[in-house]
């Protein structure tokens, strides 16, 4: 095999000519690129926005189950509290167990989004699944006792409202009122 020598330079086609596209070709796929941007750009923002809500769904639904895990290991009341109208919320140990908690967290709700609170409709008074509404200005809070069990006068039921598309989703107690869950049979009452 012999190897061809000379001045043709890389690129060129046998005949001399010079491959490539032109200006014109280059024009017209970015037009083409544009027009597509454009009918796909409104549906994955909607698709981003829909994430927005779900992820924070789940990330109040985790932090309900990581409440209660602290409560049962440490043996300390945990309070998941609620503020709608600031839209943030948190969770931190129940004062006068402990001087400050070094893990209390605080999230805020994307731009976007509605925080609503149902709380319980009826009241047992159980001394034992009972505990002080205690939070910062009395805004609606979990609380996730040391045995397990959440108290009876934590909310049943908290909403999470996108207010562009009105998506909802529904966090609610499950049956036994011994965890949360997202609850998809709730989208008729989030209308």
């Amino acid at each position: 095999m012999t190897l061809r020598i000379g001045n043709n330079r890389p690129g060129s086609s046998p005949h001399g000519l010079w491959s490539g596209f032109t200006l014109v070709e280059l024009m017209l796929v970015m037009a083409l690129l544009v027009i597509m941007l454009g009918f796909v750009a409104p549906s994955l923002s909607r698709f981003f926005r829909g994430r927005n809500l779900d992820s924070e769904a789940r990330r109040l639904l985790s932090l309900t189950r990581y409440g209660q895990s602290r409560a049962v290991s440490e043996g300390v009341p945990m309070l998941l509290w609620l503020d709608p109208k600031l839209g943030t919320y948190g969770l931190k140990a129940q004062t006068g167990y402990t001087d400050r908690d070094q893990k209390a967290v605080e999230y805020t709700l994307a731009q976007d989004l509605q925080m609503e609170v149902q709380m319980p409709s009826r009241i047992q008074t159980n001394f034992w699944t009972m505990a002080p509404q205690q939070s910062r200005l009395n805004q609606p809070t979990i609380c996730f006792l040391p045995d397990g069990f959440i108290s009876a006068s934590s909310p049943d039921r908290i909403l999470l409202r996108e207010t562009r598309e009105n998506d909802a989703v529904w966090i609610g107690a499950t049956a036994n009122h011994l965890a949360y869950e997202i609850q998809t049979n709730q989208y008729l009452f989030a209308r």
